[in-house]
């Protein structure tokens, strides 16, 4: 999906980068798959801000996709693509031949009129969802379930894909979009393809509206505050924290890059090579 440029005729039109929805093929979700989204504000049910610089926004209402992929066979059509405000990347509404309709993620190339099709002895082409066991070696996937049934977790985002490296004892080992290699059971589904809008991490907002918009809220500097609202204000001039060559932290004492996965986590057993590699 191509990006469109501005006459810089405005400050904000200067480096603005746009999708052009070109292909979109309709505005108008399907109501049966719509659900109302509540905005929290960033707040829990304490009413406490724990997630900050979040609020306002447009109205949204959330679109039940399908993750799981769990009609076996059956083909379906696909009517229309259609635009998420809820994820970056597009999803496209298909009706399988008993009529019953659905949302999946759109990978790349998907058109309307193309038909998608979830089973073991599918052809392995983009929207065919498929167990690892079935999958040829070397193709690239998305959607990719941890565990055998409980729906597409791994790959999901606009313009990512994982490529199945190998199969042993059982189990897939597939390269991760991070770099990383992992372990899946290889009766875990997976969606055949890239995800589509592919141009998504090229895209220049061009102003601090258009954040608003999505309802992003402004980000102040600690380095900006007074000592009494951030560990990193105060000080004469630009300074770091205080004055002081001191280590920078967040608000509540956490030193900027702490670890924060567990050092002990059952999942490391799946994991045989790491996104970070030890130097």
């Amino acid at each position: 999906m191509p990006l469109k440029s501005f006459k810089p005729v405005t400050p904000s039109n200067r480096y603005k980068m746009w999708p052009t929805f070109e292909e979109i093929t309709t505005n108008k979700p399907e109501k049966s798959l719509t659900t109302p989204l509540k905005k929290s504000g960033g707040r829990n049910n304490q009413g406490r801000i724990t997630c900050r610089h979040i609020g306002g926004g447009h109205k949204r209402k959330y679109r039940l996709v399908d993750f799981k992929r769990s009609k076996i066979d059956v083909v379906a059509d696909v009517l229309t693509i259609e635009y998420d405000p809820n994820r970056t990347c597009r999803i496209a509404l298909i009706q399988y031949a008993d009529d019953v309709k659905s949302y999946i993620l759109a990978p790349a190339g998907l058109k309307v009129g193309d038909k998608v099709v979830s089973g073991e002895g599918v052809e392995p082409k983009p929207g065919n969802a498929m167990p690892l066991k079935a999958v040829p070696l070397g193709t690239a996937i998305h959607n990719i379930e941890l565990r055998p049934g409980c729906g597409g977790k791994v790959a999901r985002a606009a313009g990512q894909q994982a490529v199945l490296a190998s199969r042993d004892q059982g189990y897939a080992s597939v390269r991760m979009p991070s770099g990383e290699l992992r372990r899946f059971h290889e009766n875990c589904f997976a969606t055949i393809g890239t995800v589509g809008n592919r141009d998504h991490m090229n895209e220049v907002s061009g102003k601090a509206g258009r954040s608003r918009w999505k309802g992003i809220r402004p980000t102040v500097r600690g380095m900006c505050m007074n000592p009494v609202d951030h560990p990193n204000g105060g000080g004469e001039g630009k300074s770091k924290s205080g004055g002081g060559r001191q280590h920078l932290k967040s608000p509540w004492g956490h030193t900027k890059g702490q670890k924060t996965r567990k050092k002990h986590n059952p999942s490391d057993a799946f994991i045989l090579e790491r996104r970070k590699k030890k130097r």
